[in-house]
């Protein structure tokens, strides 16, 4: 569905017009604290619909007295990225910078900066979080409610969501790091040191990816013994199976099928006590919920959705999402909570922006299902664990990672990100800035 159509729905449902406070936005960098240099850099811009390209614009810089400005070594491409890339996020504008996830070097910070120099190696999280806010307090970071001033996100959801690099206006208007140089609000809150024992390659995952797998795994609630069935094989869902195992689960199944039913394979090549369920391949007329409950003794006793709302299977979905008049399909909820075992748990870690249809919300009363919303993670909660599990070895993140790629074919890489095929699980973009390819990690690939 088109993005003004997503923003119409919105705005009649809540009664609302189609204005938002932005937060901050990529021209407004000149302030007291910025030195104006002329300097250019590169960065990957959405251009319309399923188009991605690569544009010269002015170097960011300081523009609060908490901001830092990251020199980018290195970024990469989300399954949650295809929606924005589609137009379907509310508020894209054309010419807003991508990418919520990278790592890099702190070129210079504001004079408030208390945690971190110039030089520095670090992580930059996905979410923006001010820190001070109650929310922050509580380690909900994600749900900061200081840096996402937009009306509609706010007026839609009934309560305050932190920013979130590179997402459109609808989560603040910040740029993204898919680009050669990162403006951090509140650097001492959204940055994490790397050490020196850990490469970019595993480090910069930890932006998104790992602590949005872990949350979801934890926050739905996997305890030892449990069967789990997690729907989607790309790299969320892969590392949700490996966390899953990583908490005690006795076995993990993975759903997946179609155009990207290689993953099956992928994510089985790396974690071999994987049980995998190609939903395009069972018996005419036999559901994913059906043969989950056929093969395990009990039914699943926790369900974790990590693909997204935006993907119709059934035409009924597919029309109503044409025409606006959903801009999210039940689909996979439903089938989650038909294949989930009474009172089990269903945690929701895909991307969903708004309002669905026929949703089955008889069977999720009547049979005591926990239907979870995991919320955008709030990574800064668990990054400095996770760094700690990396730097010992109980995580790889380069599991999930099958390419390099430089920046500049950006475009490329999201057309082979939709087209879900070429073997592309996660990839690793470089800039003029990163560091030679570990050797552990893949190396270059041109395109």
């Amino acid at each position: 569905m088109a993005t003004t159509q997503a923003a119409n729905l919105v705005e009649k449902a809540i009664g609302h017009d189609n204005t938002a406070t932005v937060h901050t936005d990529i021209s407004n960098y000149n302030n007291e604290y910025g030195v104006e240099t002329g300097e250019k850099i590169q960065a990957a811009v959405w251009q319309g619909k399923n188009s991605v390209g690569i544009v010269e614009m002015p170097k960011p810089r300081v523009v609060d007295s908490a901001d830092a400005i990251v020199r980018v070594t290195g970024s990469t491409v989300c399954g949650s990225d295809l929606h924005l890339y589609h137009g379907v996020i509310p508020q894209l504008q054309k010419g807003d910078v991508l990418g919520h996830e990278c790592c890099g070097v702190i070129e210079s910070v504001g004079p408030d900066s208390k945690k971190y120099k110039p030089g520095q190696r670090v992580v930059v999280s996905f979410p923006i979080a001010c820190g001070t806010c109650k929310r922050c307090a509580a380690q909900l970071y994600s749900q900061c409610e200081n840096t996402n001033e937009n009306s509609i996100t706010n007026a839609m959801y009934g309560k305050r969501t932190a920013g979130i690099f590179g997402y459109s206006h609808f989560t603040g208007g910040f740029a993204g790091g898919q680009a050669e140089y990162l403006r951090v609000p509140y650097g001492d809150v959204n940055l994490l040191p790397i050490p020196d024992d850990v490469p970019d390659e595993k480090a910069l995952y930890l932006s998104d990816v790992i602590g949005t797998s872990w949350h979801c795994v934890v926050d739905t609630g996997v305890n030892k013994g449990d069967t789990v069935a997690v729907w989607g094989a790309g790299p969320i869902g892969q590392m949700a199976v490996e966390f899953a195992f990583y908490h005690g689960a006795q076995r993990v199944f993975v759903v997946d099928g179609g155009e990207g039913g290689w993953r099956l394979d992928y994510v089985k090549g790396k974690v071999p006590r994987v049980e995998t369920v190609d939903f395009s391949k069972l018996p005419r007329g036999e559901s994913v919920s059906a043969h989950l409950r056929k093969i395990t003794d009990h039914g699943v006793d926790v369900c974790l959705e990590c693909v997204g709302g935006e993907y119709a299977k059934g035409w009924v979905h597919f029309f109503e999402q044409m025409v606006g008049a959903e801009t999210d399909t039940s689909e996979i909820v439903n089938e989650m909570i038909t294949a989930v075992r009474p009172f089990g748990r269903v945690g929701i870690t895909g991307v969903y922006a708004g309002f669905t249809n026929h949703f089955n919300i008889g069977a999720l009363m009547q049979t005591g299902v926990r239907l979870i919303g995991n919320g955008q993670a709030p990574v800064q909660k668990y990054w400095e664990d996770l760094m700690r599990l990396i730097q010992k070895g109980e995580i790889d993140p380069l599991h999930m990672v099958s390419h390099r790629f430089r920046l500049e074919d950006i475009g490329r890489v999201y057309e082979l990100f939709n087209q879900r095929d070429g073997g592309v699980q996660k990839v690793y973009l470089e800039t003029r800035h990163s560091a030679p390819a570990a050797k552990e990690g893949p190396q270059l690939t041109q395109l």
